[in-house]
C-alpha cells in the first residue's frame, strides 16, 4: 500500500512540473532558444508607412518668426497652446480629411493630403505656406491615431497614440498587458483597409512576429485577444492540489491505521 501511494505521489509531482512548465511556455512572448543574455539579435523590419485617409485627423499649426501676427491668421488656435492641450482639444481643433481626400485650411483653402504621408502633407503644406509668409514653419500631426484593445486585457478600451510607429507589445501595454485568461497564441487584428477590413490572427508566442510587418499598428486598428477555451493551467492546478491532498490524507490514515496495529 505504502508503495502505492509513493507511486502515486511521484506521478502527481512529474504532472505538476509538467503542467507547470506547459503553462509557463504558453505565458512567454517572443520565445527563441537563440536569443542570448550575452549579446543582441539582430531583427529586421520595416515598418509600414501610414498613408493619410478621409476622415483622418491633422493638427496643423503655422509659425513665423517675422510675421508671427499674421501666421497666427493660419491657426484655429493660438500655436503657443499646441503642447499644452489635452487629447481632446486637439481632435476638436483639428481639421479633418472629407471623401475628397482633402482639409480646408484658412487663406490656403483646399489642399489634398489623400494617401500622402504625415511627412509628405507637411512639406506639400509647408510649399502653400510659403506662398505667404517668409520663413514660416508647418508643423502637421495625425491626431486621430487611435487603438482599440478588446477581449481577454487588463484594462480594454480605445487609446489614443502620440506615436507614429506603435508596435503591438505597446498597444497591449496601454491595454495594461493581457490577462491570465489571454490566449497568447491566438490574438487578432482587425485592420481597416481602402476595400474594407482585414483580419489576421497573430501568435505572441512566435519570435517571428517581430519581423511581421503587424508588428506595427496603424491608426484604426482593433485588437482582440482571445480566451483560452478553458483555463487549462488553474484547473491543472487546481486538480493536483486535490490530488496532493488526498495523497498526503491518504498516506497519513495509512499510518494512523498501521501505528495502531502496531501499538
Amino acid at each position: 500500500m505504502r508503495f502505492r501511494l509513493a507511486t502515486l505521489c511521484q506521478a502527481a509531482i512529474v504532472l505538476a512540473i509538467s503542467s507547470s512548465c506547459y503553462y509557463n511556455k504558453r505565458m512567454v512572448y517572443f520565445q527563441n532558444k537563440e536569443f542570448s543574455e550575452s549579446f543582441a539579435t539582430p531583427i529586421r523590419n520595416q515598418p509600414v508607412q501610414y498613408r493619410l485617409r478621409p476622415n483622418d485627423i491633422l493638427s496643423v499649426k503655422v509659425k513665423s518668426s517675422t510675421e508671427a501676427g499674421i501666421s497666427d491668421i493660419f491657426n484655429i488656435t493660438p500655436t503657443t497652446n499646441f503642447f499644452n492641450v489635452d487629447a481632446g482639444n486637439v481632435y476638436l481643433q483639428g481639421y479633418s480629411i472629407d471623401s475628397d481626400g482633402a482639409i480646408t485650411l484658412p487663406i490656403l483653402g483646399k489642399v489634398v493630403v489623400k494617401d500622402l504621408t504625415v511627412e509628405e502633407a507637411q512639406a506639400l503644406i509647408q510649399a502653400e505656406a510659403n506662398k505667404y509668409l517668409n520663413n514660416a514653419t508647418v508643423i502637421v500631426k495625425l491626431v486621430s491615431f487611435k487603438i482599440t484593445v478588446l477581449g481577454e486585457v487588463n484594462q480594454p478600451g480605445h487609446y489614443y497614440a502620440f506615436n507614429n510607429q506603435l508596435t503591438l507589445p505597446e498597444g497591449l501595454g496601454m491595454a495594461r498587458d493581457l490577462s491570465e485568461r489571454g490566449n497568447r497564441r491566438k490574438v487578432k487584428l482587425i485592420r481597416q483597409t481602402p476595400t474594407g477590413s482585414e483580419v489576421v490572427l497573430l501568435n505572441l508566442n512566435d519570435p517571428d512576429l517581430l519581423k511581421s510587418k503587424y508588428y506595427y499598428l496603424m491608426p484604426n486598428d482593433v485588437i482582440y485577444v482571445e480566451p483560452f477555451r478553458a483555463n487549462t493551467g488553474r484547473s491543472n492546478a487546481q486538480l493536483l492540489t486535490l490530488l496532493f491532498s488526498a495523497i498526503t490524507t491518504g498516506v497519513l490514515i495509512l499510518n494512523y491505521v498501521e501505528n495502531t496495529k502496531e501499538n
